[in-house]
């Protein structure tokens, strides 16, 4: 007769990871560009994922996607003001996702519990505000210097390389500001901000326990959606839901703190199972 299988460690982690939900409040993002750009549909929107289980909602002004129409400061603030006002009003931690200087600003002073950086906040100018708020910040690697992403061509082993010499050097500049370590996530990235193949992306999502172990900082990933997944399984946008949502229960098998996700109900449950039956593995 064969013997149970035992695990010396659980499935998931202790502390399920934290879920982000995404509220896109674009003209063209690539999966829901249109639907949320009404600042009542926005909040609507926000809220309804508040309600599937996620900790903390995040708002995004403009599209960062390759192809993505340019989008003014003055047009990322009038987007985000009333549904800012309206979901820290009632309790809802916000973040917000952009890589302006001045919109990051306004997002300290209107309230926002955290702010998403894809270019991980390299405004040297940024980090007094960030310093005297109590902001979470999300320090996102990307291989573009600047914009949003593109379909460039990489190599995975210099993707991964430039990736530690990034948070390395990002994490000590904020530390250095007056930032507290207590208050960085970092995010590798994923899809087009690695390249325009999925192995640097595969890469990433493998590589988050010595990502956490190098940094000893969270981790957050946003798998949803993105390039790679559709790349690897010929699916469109609205097809890798299942892809996205495995990606999700891998990351966070391998430890990752938050997951950013359009589809929260999804990971909210996928996530709850995980830890259940984690608890009981090797005690069956």
């Amino acid at each position: 007769m064969c013997s149970p299988v035992t695990r010396s460690a659980p499935l998931l982690p202790a502390g399920n990871p934290r879920i982000v939900g995404i509220v896109n409040m674009t003209a063209d993002s690539f999966s829901d560009g249109g639907r949320y750009l009404d600042p009542a549909a926005a909040v609507a929107r926000a809220r309804r994922l508040r309600a599937d289980g996620a900790d903390v909602v995040e708002l995004g002004p403009a599209a960062s996607h390759p192809g993505s129409v340019p989008v003014s400061v003055a047009e990322e603030r009038r987007r985000l003001a009333p549904v800012l006002k309206a979901l820290t009003a009632d309790g809802t931690a916000v973040s917000v996702d952009s890589f302006r200087t001045q919109t990051l600003r306004f997002a300290v002073s209107a309230g926002a519990a955290w702010l998403n950086d894809i270019h991980g906040f390299g405004d040297p100018g940024l980090y007094p505000v960030l310093a005297a708020s109590q902001c979470r910040l999300v320090v996102m690697h990307a291989v573009q210097e600047d914009g949003v992403a593109t379909e460039a061509a990489t190599d995975q082993a210099a993707v991964r390389e430039g990736m530690y010499r990034f948070f390395a050097r990002r994490l000590a500049a904020l530390q250095a500001a007056g930032i507290g370590r207590d208050r960085l996530v970092i995010d590798p990235g994923l899809g087009y901000f690695l390249g325009s193949t999925p192995g640097p992306s595969l890469a990433a999502l493998a590589g988050i326990r010595e990502l956490k172990d190098t940094f000893g900082v969270p981790v957050l990933v946003s798998p949803s959606r993105k390039s790679f997944l559709r790349a690897l399984t010929g699916r469109d946008v609205t097809g890798s839901g299942p892809a996205a949502l495995a990606a999700e229960i891998f990351a966070a098998w391998q430890g990752a703190d938050y997951i950013r996700t359009h589809d929260v109900a999804a990971a909210r449950d996928a996530l709850t199972f995980l830890a259940a039956i984690s608890s009981q593995v090797g005690h069956a």
